[in-house]
């Protein structure tokens, strides 16, 4: 049974609340994507996304950003980082593969986040979190099918791995750095910093700017707005919410995801929906703990 202590009336404080809204709009943007790859290259899509996100936290957020410090210039810049190589890599691999796997692919940052912790941090992950891990690579394993280790996984499933590395080291850097910058200056830098650098590598990966669609510019226009939200969100509630329960929450992304690509018309076969399942229930299981850790 479930117990809630004297200090909290509700199961789930604003700032969780605020995580579980965001990791529900965060679950529907897979399929969005998916389709937009259709029209546009990876880079100038997640550049114009977020420019658009940080043009608008900087109209709206112009008065405060008098005040940025260079500490929040560097842990924005490094975040940004952080965003840019996870989004473009996960766009990347939404070119071939569909919304709902990407998500449950993508999810692997969760059990990713403590074994960034054991090599950066020194910190010995838990043996909770290896059950995670083995759970999830089994996951890993049946999405890729019956032929994985013959063939290997594709381009696409490769890229959305990477990619679920580096947005661990963004949810690391983001609670690293919470507690000691202003959450919307550093907001504002991290989304600028990853939308110009995706521009910038344009010329470099020979990516050109595509023909005019209705179709990528709303879609990237609209995700810019949500990743706004998101990112703003994420930098203020992480600041009472431990890395630990945060990843918890975001855990449900995959299944939000999962629901539209159903909608949609996603038909994951049998062996793939297993390997979801066991995805999510190594995400679960690596943040699980036992009774006498007081953590």
């Amino acid at each position: 049974m479930l117990h809630i202590s004297p200090q909290r009336k509700s199961l789930f404080s604003p700032q969780e609340l605020a995580l579980i809204g965001i990791t529900t709009l965060w679950g529907a943007t897979f399929l969005i994507v998916h389709i937009a790859m259709a029209h546009a290259g990876p880079l100038f899509f997640v550049g114009l996304r977020f420019v658009t996100a940080g043009g608008l936290s900087l109209v709206i957020f112009r008065k405060t950003l008098m005040k940025v410090t260079a500490k929040e210039l560097v842990a924005g810049t490094a975040i940004g980082v952080a965003i840019f190589l996870g989004y473009a890599l996960q766009t990347y691999g939404l070119k071939t593969i569909n919304s709902s796997t990407s998500a449950f692919l993508t999810a692997l940052y969760v059990p990713m986040v403590p074994l960034l912790q054991w090599g950066v941090m020194r910190r010995l992950p838990r043996a909770m979190t290896w059950a995670g891990i083995a759970l999830a690579f089994a996951g890993l394993v049946c999405l890729a099918g019956p032929n994985a280790f013959h063939v290997g996984l594709g381009r696409g499933e490769v890229a959305t791995v990477v990619s679920a590395v580096a947005i661990a080291a963004e949810i690391l850097l983001i609670s690293q750095f919470a507690g000691s910058v202003d959450s919307t200056r550093i907001t504002v830098v991290q989304l600028l910093a990853a939308g110009l650098l995706s521009f910038a590598m344009m010329p470099i990966a020979g990516e050109q700017i595509p023909a005019f669609s209705w179709i990528w510019c709303a879609s990237a226009i609209g995700l810019g707005i949500a990743s706004a939200m998101i990112q703003l969100t994420m930098n203020w509630a992480q600041r009472s919410v431990s890395p630990a329960r945060a990843t918890i929450i975001y855990a449900g992304e995959p299944v939000w995801a999962g629901l539209v690509g159903r909608l949609a018309g996603d038909r994951l076969p049998a062996l793939a929906l297993l390997g979801a399942l066991l995805i999510v229930a190594g995400v679960i299981v690596s943040e699980l703990k036992p009774r006498s850790d007081p953590a």
